[in-house]
């Protein structure tokens, strides 16, 4: 069987599921929100500009995040979809690969235009403290933001093909990233900064200030998001639907 009829079937699957429809409106709308929110605050006019021009990303990543577990917690409700799926497909890596990578295509396509819908809110905020952004820096927040929220989403779709729970992957991922990572990150050390999150968001600040450059610290995001990705498709082979 080849792999772009299969992709097309669950890309399909994605276009006519409204709540993930939904998800993608929300990860556009929450980033770009906060992100002009963030950018006309006073406390922030003095801080990186292209980080608080972009800062929507860190809640915007939580509809990536559902985004993911969603599109793959759908084929386990009941287990009806999953085993119909894989009987038409019983290559079940062939199968988990093209449901990945429309996963990956439909958030990438909504992230590039949130992050330059993102970068346009936030700069006009903050007016005259937007200048000494430069040409370089705004394509790389704008490429890497939306590179940076399509890890994100398959690092859940790994999550959630393992747990075979979107809950369950919520669950885990929500309170790591607003709680572990934002609250008690920091106490951490120098491991905070090679967390999933906090390591790909590099990307989105002007002058990291942390271990890792802006597109080390995605590299770093990347492979969270291919060991996650690598569980996933182990239960997936390993254990009946």
């Amino acid at each position: 069987m080849q792999f772009a009829p299969v992709f097309r079937s669950e890309w399909l699957k994605i276009r006519t599921v409204r709540s993930l429809l939904a998800t993608l409106f929300a990860l556009f709308a929450v980033t770009t929100a906060f992100s002009a929110l963030a950018a006309v605050d006073p406390e922030d006019q003095g801080a990186d500009p292209l980080f608080t021009a972009l800062s929507g990303t860190t809640l915007g990543q939580i509809a990536a995040l559902a985004f993911g577990s969603l599109a793959v917690s759908a084929e386990y409700r009941e287990g009806a979809a999953v085993r119909l799926s894989l009987t038409a497909v019983p290559r079940r890596g062939l199968w988990f690969a093209a449901k990945a990578a429309a996963i990956a295509a439909a958030v990438l396509a909504v992230s590039l235009v949130t992050s330059l819908a993102a970068l346009l809110a936030g700069s006009a905020g903050l007016g005259d403290a937007a200048d000494g952004l430069t040409s370089a820096d705004q394509v790389r927040g704008v490429l890497g933001g939306a590179v940076y929220l399509t890890l994100m989403a398959l690092f859940a779709a790994g999550l959630a093909t393992l747990l075979r729970s979107g809950v369950a992957t919520l669950s885990v991922l929500i309170p790591f990233i607003l709680i572990v990572s934002f609250v008690v990150g920091d106490a951490l050390g120098t491991v905070v900064d090679f967390m999933p999150d906090r390591a790909g968001q590099t990307v989105l600040r002007g002058e990291p200030d942390g271990t890792l450059g802006p597109w080390t610290g995605l590299a770093v995001t990347a492979c969270w998001t291919a060991a996650a990705l690598l569980a996933g498709a182990w239960r997936l082979r390993r254990q009946d639907a």
